[in-house]
Order: structure tokens, then C-alpha cells, then sequence
């Protein structure tokens, strides 16, 4: 019974990636506007603090962290992932912000967080 637990304990969760990332971003980007001088600072501190916090979750993954902004100006976006991973043990996760589910996010930019987790 342990091992299933512990099995479970240390599975790729997109749920709980997805709960990790979008603090985050909120925290970095919801009272600002958008300014491209400011866009790779903004990236790097998402980047960094994602790293960081799933560094902390323990689990038996070496991650790649990747993150997009967009000025919210008309024009579309479009993005896509493609990679040849092992299903059953890695993962990816991609977490738009501001999300569809709440109508309070940024009106000035797009922000789009991808988590790839491999296990070792």
C-alpha cells in the first residue's frame, strides 16, 4: 500500500502544476501594464519562481520552464508543443493567463507558462 501512496505522491499532477503556476503569474503581472521594456524581467522572475517552487514539490523530475507574454493589442496568438516524451512518466502543462475562468485578469497583456517535466 505504501508504494502505491508513494507512487502517487511523486506523479506528474497537471492540476497541481496549473495551482502552482498561476499564483505566480498573477502575482508577477496582474497590476501591471503591459511595457515591452519590462517583458524579460517579468519572464525571468516567472521562470525562476516556477523553478523554484517545483523544485520544492520533491518529485523525481528535471523540469523546463518557458513562458510567453503578449501585449493584448488584436493581433492573435497561437502556440503549440510538440515533444516525443514517455507518457506514463513525464508531462507538460501549459497555463494561460489570465485564465478563461475568471473575468478580472489583465486587460493590457496574454501570458502563456509551459512546464515540461521529465523523470529521471
Amino acid at each position: 500500500m505504501q508504494d502505491i501512496q508513494s507512487s502517487e505522491e511523486l506523479a506528474f499532477v497537471s492540476e497541481e502544476i496549473d495551482q502552482l503556476v498561476t499564483p505566480i503569474v498573477e502575482s508577477v503581472l496582474k497590476n501591471e501594464d503591459y511595457d515591452g521594456k519590462k517583458v524579460a524581467q517579468w519572464i525571468d522572475k516567472i521562470c525562476e519562481q516556477c523553478m523554484e517552487e517545483l523544485v520544492e514539490l520533491g518529485k523525481p523530475f528535471k523540469y523546463i520552464v518557458t513562458a510567453m507574454i503578449m501585449q493584448k493589442n488584436g493581433a492573435g496568438v497561437h502556440s503549440a508543443n510538440s515533444l516525443f516524451v514517455d507518457p506514463s512518466n513525464d508531462g507538460i502543462v501549459s497555463v494561460k493567463w489570465p485564465t478563461d475562468k475568471k473575468g478580472d485578469g489583465n486587460k493590457t497583456m496574454y501570458c502563456i507558462v509551459n512546464v515540461l517535466a521529465v523523470s529521471f
